[in-house]
């Protein structure tokens, strides 16, 4: 191993807009509460799942019907 690297021919990685960003988002507790029972049945976190599924929504083009009942 080198004691020293040399970067300055380096190139940006093409797949960093492809990460996932980190976000603080408040969430109900039923909604948690659904993901982590999916969770516990897929072995798949949580996190991933909400992510999957909000990638679906976008995929998919979902629009969000909200209509207010009294």
């Amino acid at each position: 191993m080198k004691k020293e690297y040399d970067f300055s021919k380096g190139s940006k990685n093409p797949y960093t807009k492809l990460l996932k960003k980190q976000i603080t988002i408040n969430i109900s507790e039923d909604v948690l509460d659904y993901f982590k029972e999916m969770s516990e049945k897929t072995s798949i976190p949580y996190q991933s799942l909400i992510n999957f599924y909000l990638l679906d929504c976008v995929k998919n083009k979902k629009k969000i019907d909200i209509s207010w009942k009294d």
